[in-house]
């Protein structure tokens, strides 16, 4: 059974930094590209970022480009977003989920995902202003 499980989430303030992390049990980690999305109270889900299999290419939306970096360790089974600069907006649910690729097309605002068929169940930032 595949197990996704988020952590890291917590209260800080605007301009502070964290760092989530994502294990993933049940598959082999390094075969899928790892995905971070948010979603905010009232608003749609968005992507965050994307790293690929190997962690040799990475891909941010332009909302969180050059704060956010993410990154991987197939060792741990363990995806990782480092978040600094944070903002108030930066506010929201984190979940990590597991697919077959992801990449981004020139002048698009966030990553595309494919087929992100495992995910968790999300861990809460909360930025205070």
């Amino acid at each position: 059974q595949v197990q996704v499980v988020e952590s890291g989430g917590n209260l800080v303030q605007a301009g502070g930094s964290l760092r989530l992390s994502c294990n993933v049990s049940g598959l082999t980690f390094g075969d899928y590209a790892m995905g971070w999305f948010r979603q905010a109270a009232g608003k749609e889900r968005e992507g965050v970022s994307c790293i690929s299999r190997n962690g040799g290419s990475t891909y941010y939306a332009d909302s969180v480009k050059g704060r956010f970096t993410t990154s991987r360790d197939n060792a741990k089974n363990t995806v990782y977003l480092q978040m600094n600069s944070l903002k108030f907006e930066d506010t929201a649910m984190y979940y990590c989920a597991a697919g077959i690729g992801c990449g981004q097309r020139a002048g698009d605002p966030e990553p595309d995902y494919y087929n992100m068929d495992y995910w968790g169940k999300g861990t809460l930032v909360t930025i205070s202003s």
